[in-house]
């Protein structure tokens, strides 16, 4: 049967996140010069010979860029950009991030979500080739890989005209305005590595963060479904149940009858509604 659709959202574009602080004047000159210039065809694209990144092995078979991985690309260099941490180097957004804010993420029927086309163009493409350095860790608590960190390479910046040297220069600029920030609090200067290694750890504390917030999310959602699955009187008995052991004997008093059965019916709704709603970031 013929696809009707190849590609979810062929024109990808990034949309900044809301409410976040005014970048760096060197990021808003490389998110400038990035736009300005064709990344997806970019002379270096087509010089470099990729690697893979865990031989450092040429790949003789390697999938250049179609005009829908272009396209995705382009939007990613933006957000790349935006979320890029001059000081260390890193990229402080997860992949999953970056996907949903260039509109390259999608949901299932099933209400599963992927970012294939995200992750493919950073893992078979971007990392190959030398623009971004991917690091895994491993999260021992829930047994599985956190969010990869991404580090951004030179080579990056030289796909829309930025050289090394002026990269180096903002990144000592930058570090200086960081240590006399520190200075005016009276608090001790950080080196490149010290601001790698902190970077690093916001970076980390941040996945812990959101798996901790999916991991209670899910687990209230089962516990809704199944509250649900009952029928409404005996879910809103159960409801009532909970609220009374919730309240103390002053609180439900001074609620009295109605009002609490009006609590029961806005607990049952808010219920209903979570074990509908489907987490994603």
């Amino acid at each position: 049967m013929k696809r009707k659709r190849y590609i979810y959202n062929p024109n990808p574009i990034f949309i900044k996140p809301l409410n976040q602080k005014k970048r760096p004047a060197f990021i808003r000159y490389a998110m400038k010069c990035a736009k300005d210039t064709d990344v997806a065809r970019s002379e270096i694209n087509y010089v470099i010979k990729p690697k893979n990144p865990k031989t450092g092995n040429k790949i003789i078979r390697f999938r250049r860029l179609n005009e829908h991985r272009a396209r995705a690309m382009r939007a990613i260099v933006q957000a790349m950009l935006y979320h890029y941490n001059i000081a260390s180097e890193l990229v402080l957004a997860s992949v999953e991030q970056l996907s949903d804010e260039c509109g390259l993420s999608t949901v299932s029927l099933a209400g599963n979500k992927s970012i294939t086309r995200a992750s493919r163009l950073i893992t078979d493409f971007m990392e190959p080739m030398g623009f971004v350095i991917c690091e895994k860790i491993w999260d021992n608590i829930i047994k599985t890989y956190i969010p990869k960190m991404i580090t951004i390479t030179p080579l990056f910046f030289m796909l829309f005209g930025i050289s090394k040297f002026k990269l180096d220069n903002a990144r000592r600029q930058h570090l200086g305005w960081i240590n006399s920030c520190l200075r005016d609090k009276g608090e001790p200067s950080i080196t490149v590595i010290e601001a790698k290694r902190i970077a690093k750890d916001i970076h980390i504390k941040n996945a812990f963060k959101h798996r901790k917030s999916i991991y209670i999310f899910n687990k209230q959602r089962n516990q809704a479904k199944k509250l649900i699955e009952l029928d409404e009187k005996s879910a809103k008995q159960k409801i009532l149940q909970d609220l009374v052991k919730r309240y103390s004997i002053g609180e439900l008093v001074d609620m009295g009858v109605n009002g609490l059965k009006k609590q029961v019916s806005i607990e049952y709704f808010r219920i209903k509604k979570m074990a509908g709603n489907i987490f994603f970031r």
